[in-house]
């Protein structure tokens, strides 16, 4: 089973919006075994939407189109289908009396345009709207099959969850269970990882096939290993990705912080209301980036005191109690921490502070960070970091990297003395 994604719309060749939605429908297809060797951009352009759907069809048994279903004239994928079907288009009276009734339910007239969103291919089937006004479309070829979603994003992920995966599977003649399990790593490379996790894969090709491993590079989000396993039962196939993870985080240690959406300051905060601690930062170079992810985990308030973004070295001096001298070092790390932690009365403090560019300071080189933590728990302490990348990149790197060094200094795999 082929299938190809199309995204339409002149913008996304224009740069002005990121093809997002084919990254997610391509995860999608992977994690149901479905394949996916060709993707296209298209912009707002008939006949060009028209020769890409019937190359497209050419190459493959699906395609799957996402975007040009709005109410604007530009939008013009139900044209480019039907004429690719050779039908015409037809009003559904259903669709918009849906819409009109979409509309009156939040206090608002329906725009003339929004009648386009009922027009339909002769013989196509119609995906049920949930989160906004223009349905999705099912359009037979042949053996083959056109799909199209909306570009909103959200839109678009209700109706391939919903109806588009489901019938690809059905169309494909998948039977048993397919799921898959992510790990979330920092840490080390990809290649590195890929070092460790050989073995595995090794192991795995030899066997029944049932069990795979991918590796997802994701930027400043560190490397994920995602697990799929197929089975005749959901139970065999839980067991075979329980089975997997466990192998794999034998390997790995505790470079893995979570599992499929678990993130960074998820693993964190666990830790912390574990132990019933509370937490406040005190930022540098990072701005805020570290408080910023901390208050994205709900119940946040319970035990987090706050921020204090301390970007002037005067502020570092005045209100944290920073010593005179440099700023970006060890022990203004620490300062920071023990300061933050007694001006907002929480048991644990972390800071950060370091060179992000565009020049060095202090002797220090652009990429050079200080992460400090303090409690009556395990001390005062410090980590040294040289991190990559352009200005943005080493305030990412550093925010990620001070919140996987607390979660492993909290969880117990960090020496307790001394500099790390």
């Amino acid at each position: 089973m082929r299938v190809e994604i199309v995204a339409v719309g002149t913008e996304l060749l224009l740069g002005q919006i990121v093809d997002t939605n084919s990254a997610i429908i391509s995860q999608k297809l992977a994690e149901v075994g479905i394949d996916c060797l060709y993707q296209t951009r298209v912009g707002d352009n008939l006949q060009r939407i028209v020769s890409v759907l019937n190359l497209a069809l050419e190459r493959n048994d699906a395609v799957l189109v996402t975007g040009g279903l709005g109410p604007t004239q530009d939008d013009i994928t139900r044209e480019a289908i039907a004429e690719v079907m050779g039908v015409p288009l037809q009003h559904n009276p259903e669709i918009e009396d849906k819409i009109r009734a979409m509309f009156s339910s939040r206090g608002r007239t329906m725009s003339a345009n929004n009648i386009n969103q009922a027009m339909v291919p002769a013989g196509a089937r119609i995906i049920e709207q949930k989160k906004g006004t223009a349905p999705g479309l099912i359009c037979p070829i042949g053996a083959k099959v056109i799909y199209a979603v909306p570009g909103v994003p959200y839109e678009m992920l209700d109706m391939v969850d919903r109806v588009v995966i489901p019938d690809l599977i059905s169309m494909a003649g998948v039977t048993g269970v397919i799921r898959s399990r992510t790990l979330r790593t920092w840490g080390l490379s990809e290649s590195a990882l890929a070092e460790l996790v050989a073995p595995r894969l090794e192991a795995l090709d030899a066997g029944d096939g049932r069990t795979t491993i991918a590796f997802l590079a994701s930027g400043i989000e560190g490397i994920k290993l995602r697990i799929t396993a197929k089975g005749g039962s959901s139970e065999i196939v839980d067991a075979l990705l329980d089975a997997e993870e466990k192998e794999l985080k034998s390997i790995l240690g505790d470079i893995v912080f979570g599992v499929d959406e678990t993130s960074i300051e998820m693993s964190v905060v666990n830790e912390v209301v574990r132990l019933g601690l509370t937490l406040s930062v005190a930022e540098s170079l990072t701005g805020g980036l570290i408080s910023s992810r901390l208050v994205n985990v709900p119940g946040a308030s319970s035990w987090y005191r706050g921020c204090l973004v301390s970007y002037a070295s005067e502020v570092k001096h005045q209100l944290l109690g920073v010593s005179d001298g440099p700023v970006v070092s060890e022990s203004a790390a620490i300062e920071m921490a023990q300061g933050v932690r007694k001006l907002l009365g929480s048991d644990l403090g972390l800071a950060v502070t370091g060179v992000a560019g565009p020049e060095s300071q202090e002797g220090n080189s652009i990429g050079t960070v200080f992460i400090g933590a303090s409690s009556s728990m395990f001390g005062d302490r410090a980590l040294q970091l040289r991190l990559p990348g352009d200005r943005d990149r080493v305030r990412q790197y550093a925010t990620i990297s001070a919140l996987d060094w607390l979660r492993r200094m909290l969880s117990g795999r960090i020496s307790a003395t001394g500099l790390d």
